[in-house]
């Protein structure tokens, strides 16, 4: 029984990190846990303020919860790993009673102990297997901690490129660009820039999921408020005699048409077109439109 207790901790561990694994390094995954979180407090927070005013703590708040889950998760898996090998595999401080101190709760002080690398000493581990394994939970709390500011470093800056390019979006917008200017040989440069910048923001949300369930208001720097003006650009320049521009214009395209291809896979779940993935996008984000 003491074993199928050790087994299940491991087996909890293990699972935890896995989904740190694909949270935090897999290029194109998203980790289960992780994603039950942050889609779970994004739809309480749309339900509690329909205006979004709560959806702009989605996003950093569900960070907070998920490491918070990592952590207890793992604190809780090694305690289950020590408790059944409690007392006779520890070694307790003078004053300490090995009968008294061998219940869950004090395997859960072991863990968090060992988690947070504070190193009490009060109880420490003696069985060969057991002077292993502590070290290990140590490290991993070390690694977890470094991944955790390693995440928040990554994903605003992906946060900053989706913002840059919304508000790009929107001073072409407001610039009220004609036919004429457009059927030019600038106008090659303007849709290939805006191009590369879609396929970055694309490369993002395949990097960065968690980045779509921070809220980016509802004016011009939110990308569901201005992504539908990249697709009447593209469909303008398509329709001018510069065959460059036009050229230009179909890589735009297909970047807009990606984009929405990783936004319903990933998030929305329409399976419609690049329109209707785009509209879903803005109602989901509570976008108002053009003014």
């Amino acid at each position: 029984m003491n074993w199928i207790i050790t087994m299940v901790g491991a087996a909890t561990v293990m699972f935890i990190l896995r989904d740190v694994f694909h949270t935090l390094w897999h290029p194109t995954r998203h980790g289960g846990l992780s994603r039950m979180v942050m889609t779970g407090l994004w739809r309480l927070a749309s339900r509690l303020s329909p205006s979004r005013r709560a959806a702009g703590l989605a996003g950093p708040l569900g960070m907070v919860a998920v490491v918070a889950m990592w952590a207890c998760g793992v604190a809780v898996g090694w305690a289950l790993v020590y408790w059944p090998h409690m007392p006779y595999g520890f070694s307790f401080a003078r004053g300490l009673d090995p009968t008294e101190h061998s219940t869950p709760v004090d395997a859960l002080y072991i863990s968090l102990v060992t988690l947070a690398t504070l190193g009490l000493g009060d109880i420490a581990p003696t069985a060969g297997w057991l002077r292993i394994v502590a070290p290990l939970e140590a490290l991993v709390g070390f690694a977890l901690l470094t991944a955790t500011v390693s995440w928040v470093l990554g994903i605003y800056p992906a946060l900053t490129r989706r913002r840059a390019l919304a508000l790009r979006l929107s001073h072409l917008r407001r610039a009220h660009l004609t036919e004429e200017s457009l059927d030019t040989a600038s106008a090659v440069a303007l849709i290939d820039g805006l191009a590369a910048d879609i396929a970055r923001v694309h490369v993002d949300f395949l990097q960065y999921a968690e980045s779509y369930y921070f809220h980016d208001g509802l004016g011009n720097t939110s990308l569901a408020h201005t992504i539908d003006y990249a697709a009447e650009l593209g469909q303008s320049v398509r329709a001018t005699g510069h065959a460059a521009a036009r050229n230009s214009a179909a890589v735009l395209t297909i970047a807009l048409e990606d984009l929405a291809a990783v936004l319903d896979q990933r998030f929305l779940h329409t399976g419609g077109s690049m329109q209707e993935i785009f509209r879903a996008y803005a109602r989901d984000h509570n976008s108002r439109g053009p003014a």
